[in-house]
């Protein structure tokens, strides 16, 4: 029997899903103060008047701390609002009391709306995943949300710095299964360092 990609995708989901249920509080925490750290300390973000990125949920890379330094830093973060066709939108960040609850126990923004493209002025992307291949290949929770983000920052001028933020372990050696729609990263960020990927 010959498995599929999209059935090859499942299972990878499946098997980092359950790790990450294994991680606690503590774990998460001190992951995301790490990121944060070296996400400030990337020479593309240092340089960024915008990065987009994204609110982190239940066991995902914690971002609160990072999208709080990078306003503090003066950097003005884009945040992304999910469309009914799976498609996002963004708004500004303007501080964690304008975080609201929304589908799929999402947290976004509720200031004004900019527009799906607004994205493409950002120099910096930061895009959540579940797991990357050495070769950009990020697999993600199968909506396609991001892989039409990625496409678009793929046709601005000059493309973007899209980066995936990930545990440690989430680097994959093998390939990570894709699909003609799937748009590589180019480098992933874990608690354990910067790996630059392709």
């Amino acid at each position: 029997m010959t498995t599929t990609v999209r059935e090859a995708k499942q299972a990878l989901r499946e098997r980092i899903l359950t790790r990450r249920r294994e991680l606690d509080a503590t774990a998460l925490a001190s992951a995301a103060a790490r990121l944060r750290d070296l996400v400030r300390g990337l020479p593309e973000v240092a340089g960024a008047p915008t990065v987009a990125a994204y609110v982190s949920v239940g066991r995902e890379p914690g971002t609160g701390p990072l999208i709080e330094a990078l306003s503090d830093d003066g950097i003005d973060v884009l945040l992304p609002v999910l469309l009914p066709g799976g498609d996002l939108d963004w708004a500004r960040y303007a501080g964690p009391q304008h975080l609201v609850p929304a589908a799929r126990g999402l947290l976004e923004p509720d200031g004004e709306r900019l527009g799906p493209d607004a994205v493409t002025a950002a120099p910096v992307l930061l895009v959540p995943g579940l797991a990357v291949d050495r070769r950009g290949y990020r697999l993600g929770r199968g909506g396609g949300s991001y892989d039409r983000v990625l496409a678009r920052l793929l046709a601005s001028s000059p493309p973007a710095f899209a980066g995936v933020l990930l545990h440690d372990g989430e680097v994959l050696d093998m390939p990570v299964p894709h699909e003609p729609h799937d748009v590589p990263v180019d480098a992933a960020v874990t608690p354990g360092g910067v790996h630059r990927l392709r």
